[in-house]
């Protein structure tokens, strides 16, 4: 699970869907759709039309993961935050019912926008 208490939880990058583990496929439920796919070192984050599965690889092996499914429909409120000139990062923090805040921040050449577009496409 995540913890919810850390303030930031990946430093993401976009990553080829090619390369997308196979576990997620296993994840994911009649009608749902992948629409964007950012790794870290060897966590990631999966957004699809109906939520977004954080993976934390655990272990030395990596063989240990934790799956968390944070689906779009217990979203209160989201702010995305866009790279500036020096500050080269972008964040996205959702604000999840009964959960809290968790946020995820963006290496330089994620679309934030994008992101933004798709999580009120599917809260609004």
């Amino acid at each position: 699970m995540i913890d919810f208490q850390n303030k930031k939880v990946f430093k993401l990058s976009k990553a080829k869907e090619k390369h997308l583990p196979k576990e997620i496929l296993d994840l994911l439920i009649y009608g749902e759709e992948i629409v964007g796919y950012y790794s870290a070192l060897r966590d990631y984050v999966v957004f699809t039309n109906k939520r977004l599965i954080a993976c934390n690889v655990q272990g030395i092996t990596g063989s240990k993961k934790d799956f968390t499914s944070l689906p779009y429909s217990k979203v209160q409120a989201f702010s995305i935050e866009t790279a500036g000139t020096f500050d080269m990062d972008s964040e996205l923090t959702l604000c999840f019912s009964g959960l809290g805040n968790v946020t995820f921040e963006f290496s330089a050449g994620g679309d934030i926008r994008e992101i933004g577009r798709l999580i009120s496409s599917c809260i609004l």
